[in-house]
């Protein structure tokens, strides 16, 4: 079995290359679905989130509220570390066991969807290449603003709180420009897939 990580910054296109990824066979792993998971009210992370950001985070049925959460760790470093230290080891443990999971079913291609695969590093372990989806700063600011409902200033800090682009393209196997039309992405996403499964 060949496990894969897919990673780009925010509004880059990652599920849009996943989805393409897993209309060609492959298992996809979202990190991002496991997050969400994590946070639940029932979820292993909620307890310590409340406790350290407090409840004018939870909505009126105590699930936490992204956008008031995000407003909290977006434009504070030390904040996100520190709600990342709560979620990462949960998150990277739950992919693991869904790992190990897909070997046991003898599944050729598995790709880990995770935004941090490169600051982080607790996949790196389990991956044996990396596709980096990258987008033009305009792309992802039309899509965040239209995503999320964003101001422009709101997309661009929360754009500007990754590590840029191109350095994170510096550690991939694969990269996949994702600014242009969905057939280009496809293009290159065929071409990939062909090198992993050969």
């Amino acid at each position: 079995m060949k496990v894969i990580g897919l990673t780009g910054n925010i509004a880059s296109g990652k599920s849009v290359v996943a989805s393409l990824l897993e209309d060609l066979g492959a298992k996809v792993i979202d990190a991002d679905d496991i997050a969400r998971k994590v946070v639940e009210p029932k979820g292993p992370a909620w307890n310590e989130i409340v406790d350290v950001f407090g409840e004018d985070i939870l909505n009126t049925d105590n699930s936490i509220n992204r956008k008031a959460l995000g407003e909290i760790i977006f434009n504070d470093d030390q904040k996100r570390n520190i709600l990342n230290d709560i979620t990462h080891p949960k998150i990277i443990q739950k992919v693991r066991e869904t790992v190990e999971t897909y070997q046991n079913e003898n599944v050729e291609v598995v790709i880990i969807e995770a935004a941090l695969i490169v600051e982080k590093g607790g996949l790196k372990d389990l991956i044996e290449g990396l596709i980096v989806v990258t987008s033009d700063e305009k792309s992802q600011l039309d899509r965040l603003k239209k995503r999320n409902g964003l101001s422009r200033e709101e997309a661009l800090s929360r754009i500007n709180s990754q590590m840029p682009t191109q350095e994170k393209a510096l550690h991939a196997d694969y990269v996949i420009d994702n600014s242009g039309t969905i057939d280009k992405t496809q293009y290159q996403v065929k071409s990939i897939w062909n090198e992993i499964v050969t």
